[in-house]
C-alpha cells in the first residue's frame, strides 16, 4: 500500500486517570492508533510515520506500519544495537564514563543470550565482552585472537531479538541479573543503579531509532536499591589523627627510596584544600601560589584520573581532563592555609617538579597512579593507628581526608557556600553529604549539655 493511502492525524490527549496520548493514522480507510504515557513520545512517533510517507515508503495493511518500522525490530539483536549504542556513546564520553557503559552492556549482554551449542565459559564469554566487544575500535574494525573471534560470533548468533525488552517479564529479569556479582552475591547498590542507568539510557536511543515506540524499561515497576548519599561519620579524622596519619606517610618506603615522602603533600592538600585525588595528582607548580607567610592559594583546572588505557583516546592510563562537572576552561580557586603553604613549599624543595611541571611524580618520574597512592595510605595507617583503629573505617581510603577536611570546615562555623565553592560542589550536595561531625566532635557537644545541665542541680 504506496503511502499516498496513508493518511496521519494529530496527537490527542486521553482524559483519564493516567493521562495518554493518542497516535491515530488511515492505511487504506483502516484506522490504526497507539497510545504513549508522553506527549514528546507521542509527537516522536507520529513525526516517524509522517517521515515514512513523505518518503514513499509502503504501509502494510495489517499493522499499519511502514516498512522501515516493521523490519527493523524483527533484525536487530540485543548484541547488534549494543554495538551500535557504543559507537555513538564513545566519542563523547569520559574515560570513565565509558568503562561504565562497556561493563553494563557486558551485564546485559550476558542476561540476554540463549542457549546454543558450543556455548563458551562464562569467563571466556565476559572477557571477550569487556575486552574486545565493547570497546573501541569495535570487533568488526581491527584483527581479534582467533579464540576471541569464535567466542564473538557465537555472541552474535545466540544473542536474543532487542524487542525481546519489550517484554515486561523479560526487561524484569534483565533488571534483576544487575544486581548480582559473578560470584552470585549482592552487587553494590551504586553499581546497580549505574549499570540501570546506561540500559535506561541505551534504550532512549532504541527509541530513536524507532526499535521501540517508548522506553520499555521505564515502564516496569521495579524497586532500585537504595543508595546512601551521606559520608559515614567513622570515616572522618580529627585534625590531630589527620597531622598523625601525614606524619606516618614521610615514613613509608624509607628516607632514601623516599615512596611516602615525594607523597605527603598529595595527602595533604586532600585534607587542607580538600581537593579530590585526581585533582591533587594533575596539579602543577604554576597552579600554587605560596608565599613565605600566611595563606597561600591553588588554582584548579585540570583532573589525572587513572583510568586505564582502553578507555582513553591517548592510550595513556591517565585521563586529562578539565573538572568534573565543570565546563572545560573554568577554574576553581582554593585558598589553602599556612600549614599546607609549608608542607608544599618543603615538597618543591626537596623534590621539585616533573618536566611538565606537575608537583607529584612516582618513583620513575611519571604520572602517580591510584594503586601508588592507595598502597602508601594503607601503610602509613597501619604505622600511625592502633590495631583497632586501623581496623576500622577512619581514614580507610585517601578520598576519606577530603571528607574530613569538609566536615572539619561545616564545623567550624565556615559558611555551606564558601564550603561548597572551595569543594566544587553544589550547596545541596555538600549539605547531604558531608555535613557530619568530625572524630571527637560528639564527645565536646556532650560535654556542653552535660556543664548546663549540672548548673541546675
Amino acid at each position: 500500500m504506496k503511502s499516498l493511502d496513508v493518511k496521519v492525524w494529530g496527537v490527542r490527549k486521553r482524559n483519564t486517570k493516567n493521562p495518554s496520548y493518542d497516535v491515530r493514522w488511515m492505511v487504506a480507510g483502516k484506522v490504526f492508533s497507539e497510545q504513549f504515557r508522553t506527549k514528546g513520545l507521542a509527537d516522536h512517533y507520529r513525526s516517524k510515520l509522517l517521515r515514512a510517507t513523505h518518503a514513499g515508503e509502503e504501509f502494510d495493511t495489517v499493522t499499519g506500519l511502514p516498512e522501515s518500522m516493521v523490519e527493523k525490530a524483527a533484525s536487530m539483536t540485543w548484541y547488534a544495537f549494543a554495538l551500535k549504542y557504543l559507537a555513538m556513546k564513545w566519542p563523547h564520553a569520559a574515560p570513565n564514563t565509558r568503562n561504565g557503559i562497556n561493563e553494563a552492556l557486558t551485564a546485559v549482554t550476558m542476561a540476554l543470550l540463549d542457549e546454543r551449542p558450543g556455548q563458551p565459559s562464562e569467563e571466556l564469554l565476559r572477557k571477550a565482552l569487556r575486552n574486545w566487544a565493547f570497546v573501541l575500535p569495535g570487533p568488526d574494525e581491527r584483527e581479534l585472537p582467533t579464540e576471541v573471534a569464535n567466542v564473538l560470533h557465537w555472541v552474535a548468533k545466540a544473542s536474543r531479538p532487542l524487542s525481546d525488552l519489550g517484554d515486561a517479564a523479560i526487561g524484569r529479569a534483565v533488571l534483576d541479573s544487575l544486581k548480582l556479582k559473578l560470584d552470585g552475591t549482592a552487587a553494590a547498590a551504586e553499581t546497580v543503579r549505574r549499570k540501570r542507568r546506561t540500559l535506561v539510557n541505551a534504550l532512549h536511543y532504541a527509541v530513536d531509532l524507532g526499535e521501540f515506540k517508548e522506553n520499555p524499561i521505564t515502564g516496569i515497576r521495579w524497586k532500585k536499591p537504595k543508595v546512601t548519599g551521606e559520608v559515614d561519620p567513622r570515616v572522618v579524622a580529627n585534625p590531630e589523627q589527620a597531622r598523625t596519619l601525614l606524619t606516618a606517610v614521610s615514613y613509608v618506603g624509607g628516607y632514601n627510596r623516599a615512596r611516602g615522602r615525594r607523597l605527603v603533600g598529595l595527602f595533604a592538600l586532600m585534607y587542607y584544600g580538600a581537593l579530590r585525588p585526581a585533582e591533587a595528582v594533575g596539579l602543577t607548580k604554576a597552579d600554587v601560589k605560596l608565599p613565605e607567610t600566611g595563606w597561600g592559594t591553588v588554582l584548579l583546572n585540570r583532573t589525572r584520573p587513572s583510568v586505564g588505557k582502553q578507555w582513553t583516546d591517548s592510550g595513556d592510563t591517565h585521563d586529562d581532563r578539565g573538572l568534573k562537572n565543570r565546563p572545560a576552561e573554568e577554574v576553581r580557586v582554593v585558598p589553602v592555609p599556612p600549614q599546607l603553604v609549608a608542607i608544599l613549599r618543603q615538597h618543591l624543595d626537596t623534590f621539585g617538579a616533573a618536566e611538565d611541571g606537575r608537583l607529584f611524580t612516582n618513583e620513575r618520574g611519571g604520572v602517580v597512579g591510584s594503586s601508588t597512592y592507595y598502597r602508601v595510605w594503607q601503610e602509613a595507617r597501619a604505622l600511625a593507628l592502633p590495631p583497632a583503629t586501623a581496623a576500622s573505617p577512619l581514614a580507610a581510603r585517601p578520598y576519606d581526608l577530603r571528607h574530613s577536611a569538609l566536615s572539619t570546615w561545616l564545623n567550624s562555623g565556615v559558611d555551606p557556600t564558601e564550603v561548597a565553592e572551595r569543594a566544587g560542589n553544589s550547596v545541596e550536595v555538600l549539605l547531604s553529604r558531608y555535613a557530619k561531625c568530625i572524630d571527637g566532635r560528639q564527645e565536646i557537644a556532650n560535654r556542653k549539655i552535660e556543664d548546663l545541665l549540672r548548673e541546675y542541680e
